[in-house]
């Protein structure tokens, strides 16, 4: 197996999303089931449209309960950020880390000729970085 060096090397495939229609207390739930921080938001033709984060469903969640607004009413498109910092799979994966670190941002949209093609997380980058370090440090001998 080669050294990951692209996004294509770590992504996630075919990763969870919601639609934008979907109830907010219904895609908080997902997010809590799938121990997820964040999920990519698709519109009617699966074309991605945002994202929500757990910090959207709480300053949401925190603004409706203040309010004593009914949280129930809230679609996941009130809630999500509609700016979608994407990457794509030939992007380097060292590139992408450091615009993360950059944004504080722990995942990325992966986006294709506009189609979502997958997810790209922290952890995935991590476990990138750590593939990279291992075969520097213990290359295999011929």
């Amino acid at each position: 197996m080669s050294t990951p060096s692209k996004i294509r090397d770590c992504m996630r495939r075919n990763p969870l999303t919601i639609k934008s229609t979907a109830n907010l207390v219904q895609a908080i739930e997902m997010l809590v089931e799938y121990k997820l921080t964040g999920v990519t938001v698709v519109g009617e033709n699966g074309e991605p449209v945002g994202v929500l984060s757990e910090i959207d469903c709480i300053r949401t969640m925190l603004t409706e309960l203040y309010n004593d607004g009914d949280p129930e009413h809230y679609l996941v498109q009130d809630a999500m950020t509609r700016e979608i910092v994407s990457c794509t799979p030939g992007d380097g994966i060292v590139e992408v880390a450091a615009d993360m670190l950059a944004t504080r941002q722990r995942r990325r949209p992966v986006i294709e000729e506009g189609r979502l093609v997958g997810q790209v997380s922290s952890s995935n980058i991590l476990w990138a970085l750590m593939e990279h370090s291992r075969r520097r440090v213990h290359p295999k001998t011929a």
